[in-house]
């Protein structure tokens, strides 16, 4: 079973989506525990204070590398700097390793359990990757104002492929970005009425003929757009740099 573990400051952004297919699904079968964990509940501090003002000066709240550390210890039971030893931690940060579905393979058929730390504003302090992550996430090149959407992103990405989080485990061989798709986008999918607001389904659909559709369909499938915009290869590329989580 995979674990992932997700610590933020804002929890109630992720129930609604523990009760979503197929993240739902993979955990009644036993693919997936997910457990979130509320940064704040970890704080000695008077008033569980989480955060501190960016040494140097400027506008924002960082969050202190001291308290993430803590919570780590106290949830695994093991100093916060061993936690990365035998689990994969990630940062969710604007500055990460782009976060696409070759990572999202290897993350979901490693035998490691996932770590996700969501920060908010200015993120966290730096010492906390450096100390006591694996590295930091990005899902794209745009600032937000904390971790927990890419999060939910990572998170639903990796669910996907694990044993029994699909009702068709074929679903995910042939899609967007797969190898069975050589990394390119999926083909146009189609289905009744047959004809809407003057477009028809593609007659070659409709015909039976199953060696024509698998032609039309590969003919069909298009270049990533996030290869082409980057220029590298379209099973490495997606989006880029995240969150200023």
């Amino acid at each position: 079973m995979k674990r992932i573990d997700v610590f933020t400051l804002v929890p109630e952004a992720f129930p609604w989506f523990l009760d979503q297919h197929p993240v739902s699904t993979a955990k009644e079968a036993g693919a997936v525990d997910i457990r979130v964990h509320n940064i704040r509940d970890f704080s000695p501090l008077p008033h569980h204070e989480v955060d501190d003002t960016p040494c140097g000066g400027g506008p924002g709240m960082v969050t202190r590398v001291d308290i993430v550390a803590t919570a780590l210890a106290r949830v695994f039971d093991q100093s916060a700097e061993e936690v990365r030893l035998s689990r994969d931690v990630y940062v969710l940060a604007a500055g990460g390793r782009p976060f696409d579905h070759s990572l999202c393979l290897e993350l979901a058929g490693s035998e490691r359990d996932v770590v996700l730390l969501c920060g908010r504003f200015e993120g966290f302090d730096a010492r906390v990757e450096e100390l006591l992550a694996t590295g930091s996430l990005s899902i794209g090149p745009y600032v937000l104002a904390g971790g927990e959407v890419a999060a939910l992103a990572v998170m639903e990405a990796i669910v996907r492929h694990l044993p029994g989080s699909l009702g068709n485990s074929e679903s995910v061989l042939e899609e967007s970005f797969s190898e069975g798709l050589q990394g390119m986008v999926e083909y146009p999918q189609y289905t009744r009425p047959r004809e809407f607001g003057g477009l028809e389904v593609p007659a070659v659909l409709l015909s039976g003929d199953h060696g024509a559709v698998a032609r039309w369909r590969k003919e069909h499938a298009q270049p990533s757009p996030w290869a082409q915009s980057s220029g590298g290869d379209p099973m490495r590329a997606s989006v880029s740099p995240t969150s200023s989580s």
